[in-house]
């Protein structure tokens, strides 16, 4: 039962159910395309009228357009609908440390165009060259008309002002990408979580976590994210810090994280920590000394996984030793949302028969209640971070009001 907030109460309109109904029939048009009219009435429930009327406007404003003429032995022959995908487009950026992707997307998610630029240490430095891509990237394009443009960002973002608050892995502080991007382009700004980015791609484009309401994902990079999707609504919480399992100490007496903390889930269980761990025991025969990676050229960590395909020793202990600790952190996880499906995004994937059962080892010993949680491992070559940055423009035509 949801208990009814008298104190921030909105009255149902008929403008509300028109435009309810209008996004249900524009969500089963870009899911079930090609779709006649009748078709949407039957898996609406709506009134053919009503379909029959939406539709019309949809089309009018170029968001639907009418496609092949079916056959029936008898009665009116059904017109097929289809989402208008050249109506628009949308920017995505994925900004990580060290590079960040740009993407130009249109209605249905597919890529157009894509660049990559260096992600700058200094924030207003990176902000004044990001605009100067964006603006090229809109004039080179004048044709298409822009919906907005959607960021995720490698921490957490005020969910009232939009502000970036914590990102420890790009060492930045408080910083507005928003006002900024909004005043040089005219176009509205989103943004969001790098994990729950992710999560808003497998609700819009993904069907491993089809029919969950239920979810968590996970992603793992320079540090570790979590995305949560608790009846089918994103988790916030009074901040926008919610999902913070990456800097929960596992280790009193463990390394020191960026974010200030000793022992953090990410400074064991990150690529990066992966990438020390390596140095430590290829360098100093044994882990436990002290970071080399000052000393000598560190590999990246495809790299590194790379060397564990070709069979090397100290790679797969590394990559088994991040497993455990993937395990250790992802029972934390399970035992705080009890989510239906896990979703592991990042490199670290590719070694998914290596990760895998070592993963769940620790998950069990920790977990000593029956587990009905599942969890795969996404495609990091789709770019859910950079899909879920689109995602977070199209919900606002595609969600629920």
């Amino acid at each position: 039962m949801r208990k009814m907030d008298l104190n921030n109460i909105r009255v149902a309109t008929s403008e509300t159910a028109r435009d309810i109904n209008r996004r249900v029939v524009l969500n089963l048009i870009r899911t079930h395309q090609p779709i006649s009219r009748a078709d949407l009435a039957r898996c609406s429930g709506l009134q053919r009228s009503t379909v029959s009327a939406i539709t019309e406007q949809l089309i009018e404003e170029r968001w639907v357009r009418e496609g092949a003429i079916g056959h029936l032995p008898r009665g009116r022959k059904p017109t097929f609908l289809h989402l208008n995908t050249d109506r628009a487009a949308v920017i995505g950026i994925n900004l990580r440390p060290g590079r960040t992707d740009l993407a130009l997307a249109d209605l249905s998610g597919r890529f157009l165009a894509q660049q990559s630029i260096s992600t700058g240490e200094h924030p207003k430095v990176f902000i004044n060259e990001l605009i100067n891509h964006l603006r090229t990237l809109i004039k080179a394009n004048p044709q298409i008309d822009y919906e907005g443009i959607g960021i995720s960002v490698p921490g957490r973002v005020d969910p009232k002002t939009q502000r970036l608050i914590f990102a420890p892995n790009l060492n930045w502080g408080e910083v507005d990408l928003k006002t900024p991007l909004e005043r040089a382009t005219g176009l509205t700004v989103e943004m969001e979580n790098a994990a729950t980015a992710c999560a808003l791609t497998e609700l819009w484009f993904g069907q491993q976590a089809e029919g969950a309401r239920n979810f968590a994902t996970v992603t793992v990079s320079e540090g570790i994210g979590v995305g949560m999707i608790v009846n089918g609504e994103r988790v916030y919480g009074n901040s926008g810090l919610a999902g913070e399992f990456g800097h929960i100490s596992i280790q009193d007496a463990g390394p020191q994280c960026r974010c200030g903390n000793l022992g953090c889930w990410e400074v064991f269980a990150s690529n990066n920590a992966a990438i020390d761990h390596y140095m430590q025991v290829s360098v100093n025969g044994r882990s436990g000394k002290a970071s080399t990676r000052g000393q000598i050229a560190a590999p990246s960590f495809e790299d590194l996984l790379r060397l564990v395909e070709q069979g090397n020793l100290k790679a797969l202990e590394t990559v088994e030793r991040m497993a455990r600790y993937l395990g250790q952190g992802l029972a934390m996880v399970i035992m705080s949302i009890a989510p239906d499906i896990i979703l592991l995004v990042g490199e670290v994937t590719t070694a998914w028969s290596h990760i895998e059962p070592i993963m769940w080892q620790e998950i069990n010993k920790r977990c000593r209640i029956p587990l009905k949680t599942k969890i795969v491992s996404s495609d990091h070559t789709t770019q859910p971070r950079l899909r879920g940055a689109v995602a977070l423009i199209l919900q606002k035509h595609f969600g629920l009001p």
